[in-house]
């Protein structure tokens, strides 16, 4: 197996301002993630930024970074345009990991670039894990996902999907499997991570604010890998940053970059 591991980073975030270079355990969060992704299989890991800043930070710390466009509408056309800066091209494999989850589990990376390049139907893939809360299933912020029989993704909600009839949306193990929550980590084949930001955005898609569902929409197909374990800290607010600070101290030594 081989593949590129691509983090795009923006300096500017409404809810947590200059998020990529806020302090983790003495070093930028941006650095964090990078460090994490490379222990992953992947041939090479490069942050795609929107800001000198960035670039420069990673460069200081021995990470690859490219300057992207200030611009762009979506993380997948910073990737797109990392894609062509770097010489990304055909069928090679480029997985997009978020600038914001420096506790991603490296193991989690490779599994989903390696579910990519076993279905070659499938120009991308993701991945899930169970939901075992009632609470984190009824969550509008939890996206959900429902898969076919081959395991690709049907349709991804912020609503609790798939809705038992009988049990008012209860979770019952003995009612089938249990729900899936969604986890951003994105695999694709580099001429489709071209092609995606061209394609006409859908009306799904600005309904549920998923952008994975323009994939969807034009007839495409995402593969799903499914876990057993939630992939760690999203940080999007002052609180979880104080979160995360709080999880690297107490894990001082136990594998966090």
């Amino acid at each position: 197996m081989s593949f590129d591991v691509l983090i795009p980073a923006r300096l500017a975030s409404t809810r947590l301002p200059g998020k990529p270079l806020a302090d983790i355990g003495g070093l930028p969060m941006i650095v964090r993630v990078a460090r994490r992704a490379a222990q992953s299989a992947a041939r090479s890991v490069t942050v795609a930024a929107d800001d000198a800043s960035i670039v420069a930070a990673c460069t200081a710390h021995g990470i690859a970074a490219v300057l992207t466009g200030p611009h762009h509408a979506s993380g997948s056309d910073r990737l797109a345009e990392a894609a062509r800066l770097l010489g990304f091209s055909g069928s090679r494999i480029v997985v997009n990991v978020q600038g914001d989850e420096p506790m991603l589990d490296p193991a989690l990376i490779d599994a989903c670039a390696a579910l990519l390049e076993r279905r070659s139907d499938c120009p991308m893939s993701t991945a899930a894990h169970p939901i075992a809360s009632a609470a984190d299933f009824a969550n509008p912020n939890i996206v959900k996902v429902v898969l076919d029989a081959s395991g690709a993704a049907l349709y991804f909600s912020r609503a609790p999907i798939p809705w038992p009839r009988d049990r008012a949306g209860a979770l019952d193990p003995s009612s089938g499997p249990a729900p899936l929550r969604h986890v951003g980590l994105y695999a694709y084949r580099a001429e489709f991570l071209q092609r995606y930001p061209q394609l006409p955005p859908s009306p799904l898609e600005t309904i549920e604010q998923l952008e994975q569902l323009r994939v969807l929409w034009h007839g495409e197909r995402i593969a799903v890998h499914v876990g057993h374990g939630e992939p760690g800290i999203g940080i999007d607010t002052p609180a979880d940053l104080e979160a995360a600070r709080a999880l690297f101290a107490a894990n001082a030594g136990a594998g966090f970059a």
